[in-house]
């Protein structure tokens, strides 16, 4: 979204970390873009509930501010809320998002930032998995050696997303919001949620996100989570290469 460089900043910056359930690995670059928007964040045992862990992708786009907060602060909103000591983890994570991009909103520095994110999140907790969406990034397990899909893109032309946006008053052009945005669900961009006639499900992006659940076992094996670059370019089998 925006400027772009003359040459791709290649560098990457990697790291690992484990306990006696997970053995994660994460590297970043920041490639064509002017500056690095991205941020992600991988946690083995949350603070507020010890045992239970959390990962997440968030590509930001117009700027860091939204993927930096997100990163640094999404799943103290999911644990705050009431829905998640009552069990229900499902609308904590629906309500968390909606809680955090509202507080995003209320703060001057960011609303006034045209700039967003996408969220890719999964939280483990006691063998069940619960992955949560907005955006394009995406997250994939392996479970014998067979896909699993646990988050689905959230594009402009899909049917679901277009009715929102047109019943909120948008349009999709180019595959794009409006001509500009090419996902239809985000964290910040809040020049898109301005209709105070809806509810924060309704505008036309939203940061509502899809919830996936699946409960794992030995036959898991491995999960990818990662920005709408890695899957431009690799199929969700991620042995298959497709040039760009």
């Amino acid at each position: 979204m925006g400027q772009t460089l003359s040459e791709p900043v290649t560098e990457k910056q990697s790291s690992t970390c484990q306990d006696s359930r997970y053995l994660v690995g994460s590297s970043c670059m920041q490639g064509w873009r002017v500056s690095m928007d991205d941020c992600h964040t991988h946690i083995l045992s949350l603070p507020d509930d010890p045992g239970t862990a959390f990962f997440a992708v968030y590509d930001g786009h117009g700027g860091a501010n939204i993927a930096e907060y997100a990163g640094k602060h999404l799943h103290k909103f999911i644990t705050a809320r009431p829905e998640y000591h009552l069990g229900n983890i499902e609308e904590a994570l629906k309500q968390g998002f909606l809680d955090m991009d509202q507080v995003m909103f209320e703060e001057y520095v960011l609303q006034q930032k045209v700039a967003g994110s996408t969220a890719v999140v999964v939280l483990i907790k006691e063998n069940v998995l619960y992955c949560a969406n907005v955006g394009d990034s995406r997250a994939i397990a392996s479970v014998r050696g067979a896909v699993e899909i646990l988050s689905y893109d959230h594009k402009p032309n899909n049917e679901e997303e277009l009715r929102r946006i047109n019943a909120g008053g948008g349009w999709v052009q180019l595959n794009r919001v409006n001509g500009n945005l090419a996902l239809s669900r985000a964290l910040g961009d809040y020049v898109f949620k301005r209709n105070y006639r809806l509810s924060p499900q309704e505008q036309i992006v939203t940061a509502y996100p899809d919830v996936q659940v699946r409960q794992i076992n030995e036959d898991w094996e491995f999960i990818v989570i990662a920005c709408d670059g890695i899957w431009e370019v690799l199929s969700n089998e991620v042995s298959q290469y497709k040039r760009p």
